[in-house]
């Protein structure tokens, strides 16, 4: 029974020997630096760097490819919407027409009528003297001032009594008359222009590309008196 034991224990002794020493394998992963680089993938292409190759700082990263952007569309051409020209009397109305129908506009050209006034003549006048008694006062000065042509106007107007002096066609005849008055004493007198009701005109262009609005601006220039501008 002893010679038993001991031969059991002598063969266990010799078994775990054989394990330390790695007859028999092992039955854990190894873990040594050369066992680890065999289980590498590619292990042939690992190059081992020196302490001095560790310390160099990394490369830059490449450059990113810059993308360009695709080139932008071509912005729309600029368009009018609407423009109006005027505002013209009948004569001069008939006159723009003829030179504005050389841009063939069809039915994007339109005309409207515009309620207007137009001087009509040039009164040499006293300004309203606040009543009928201090018309009467005035008109007495200017007969001691040797003028008898005047009418104090007594009708509901602006100019209620106020003293007319003469009605004259022109500016220039006005005028003449006033520079009269001055050399007798009068200077209190003065020049307005009478106005009555006109029929005025006015043009309408609608959708248009800037070369035919510019051409249009050419015929307006014809015609400095008048207005271009957008449409209300």
């Amino acid at each position: 029974m002893l010679k038993f034991v001991f031969w059991l224990l002598a063969g266990v002794n010799l078994l775990v020997l054989a394990i330390g020493q790695g007859y028999l394998g092992s039955f854990r992963t190894e873990t040594r630096e050369p066992a680890r680089l065999k289980n590498q993938l590619q292990a042939t292409k690992l190059t081992l760097l020196t302490q001095e190759q560790a310390m160099m700082p990394a490369a830059p990263p490449a450059a990113e490819e810059v993308v360009t952007p695709a080139t932008a569309a071509p912005a729309p051409p600029t368009s009018y919407a609407c423009t109006e020209v005027g505002n013209f009397l009948l004569a001069d109305g008939r006159r723009f027409e003829a030179q504005v129908a050389s841009l063939d506009l069809g039915d994007r050209q339109s005309r409207r009528n515009v309620a207007g006034q137009e001087i009509s003549s040039y009164m040499v006048y006293i300004p309203p003297q606040g009543s009928k008694e201090g018309a009467d006062r005035k008109a007495g000065e200017l007969k001691q001032l040797g003028v008898t042509n005047y009418f104090i106007m007594n009708e509901s107007s602006p100019l209620r009594w106020g003293i007319s002096l003469g009605v004259f066609k022109s500016e220039t005849s006005a005028q003449s008359q006033l520079a009269s008055l001055n050399k007798q004493g009068v200077h209190s007198a003065r020049v307005a222009p009478r106005y009555s009701a006109s029929k005025q005109m006015a043009y309408q262009f609608r959708d248009l590309d800037a070369a035919t609005r510019a051409r249009l601006e050419k015929i307006k220039a014809q015609f400095p008196e008048q207005d271009l501008r957008n449409c209300k």
